[in-house]
């Protein structure tokens, strides 16, 4: 099969294309035909050694999320599964491929209307936006804003919080352009990428998935015993004293958190991605794809990612 290997960690130009030997599942493990594979945040910081003391070595196949056909299962997986079309959540590796492995515990029938590009763009990112709003303790009513909302997690954060009964939604992003396209998935205020211009005077909750050296002045724009939770760091890490922020504003009673879908049971977050999926089936929920793009065009793709280009998702389909 052909895969997409890191083989220098720094610019996209270190991605390669490779020839590996297909997959073979183990015990409680099913073997995917990649039709969709979603590019994320964290495949970019991954690539770029932003997060290299995790330990990722030179070989790592990128990728977290895909969909496809189940091609063939290992012992104590029901042969039936074999045929079925799926999404799964793989982890932090082994998607950017013709083929990938997943446990059998972690997949999810498509719904018969639903592609699997449609899938890898709704999917995690939904899953990130839904519990992150949770691990904020978001209630119906309440001001959102999401800080970096052009890319999949923020756009399927400004639908949930919508959805969810937010009293206002509001966004940061980089153009006119883009917010208007927010507006129509459910925003109710675009502000400038240092969250000014036409708001609300302050927020219940923001949802951060850009991080980055501005993050201690977004706690200011916080109201009263508002939350912040960083659910990504496209932006990079914050100052080592951004907590300095928060004691400033001691009085408030503010939060901050950070989130990753590591800490959500596996049932929860198949149960929830279901849901999502459903409720895209019926129309409720809008997928935004950038760009599909070859399995080979891989290195265009975080070219793109690196650039700030992309609104929504890009997916690589290998055939």
């Amino acid at each position: 099969m052909k895969a997409v290997a890191v083989r220098a960690f720094g610019s996209p130009d270190g991605l390669a294309v490779i020839d590996l030997p297909d997959p073979v599942p183990a015990a409680g493990q099913v073997r995917i035909e990649t039709e969709a594979i979603g590019v994320g945040g964290v495949d970019v910081m991954i690539r770029s050694g932003v997060i290299a003391d995790a330990g990722f070595a030179d070989g790592h196949i990128l990728g977290g999320e895909v969909a496809g056909t189940v091609a063939a299962v290992g012992d104590g997986v029901d042969p039936s599964l074999a045929g079925q079309r799926v999404w799964a959540f793989i982890g932090l590796g082994g998607g950017y491929a013709e083929q990938a492995i997943a446990p059998a515990e972690a997949l999810i029938p498509l719904p018969a209307n639903l592609s699997a590009v449609d899938a890898v763009t709704l999917g995690t990112s939904g899953m990130v936006g839904h519990f992150g709003l949770r691990h904020a303790h978001f209630a119906p009513g309440e001001s959102v804003l999401v800080r970096g909302a052009a890319g999949g997690i923020g756009i399927m954060t400004v639908q949930l919080a919508a959805r969810a009964g937010a009293g206002a939604v509001a966004v940061t992003t980089s153009s006119a352009g883009r917010g208007e396209r927010l507006r129509e998935l459910g925003a109710t205020h675009v502000l400038d990428r240092a969250g000014e211009g036409d708001g609300p005077g302050g927020y219940d909750v923001i949802i951060d998935i850009a991080a980055g050296a501005d993050l201690p002045s977004f706690f200011g724009k916080l109201n009263p015993n508002g939350r912040l939770v960083a659910v990504g760091a496209v932006a990079g890490y914050p100052p080592p004293d951004f907590a300095m922020a928060l004691f400033a504003a001691f009085r408030k009673s503010l939060s901050f958190a950070t989130f990753s879908a590591d800490t959500v049971a596996e049932t929860d977050r198949r149960d929830m991605t279901a849901e999502l999926f459903a409720a895209a089936s019926r129309g409720e929920l809008a997928s935004v794809v950038h760009d599909v793009l070859p399995l080979e065009q891989a290195v265009q793709a975080h070219r793109e990612m690196d650039a700030g280009e992309v609104f929504g998702r890009i997916v690589l389909a290998p055939r």
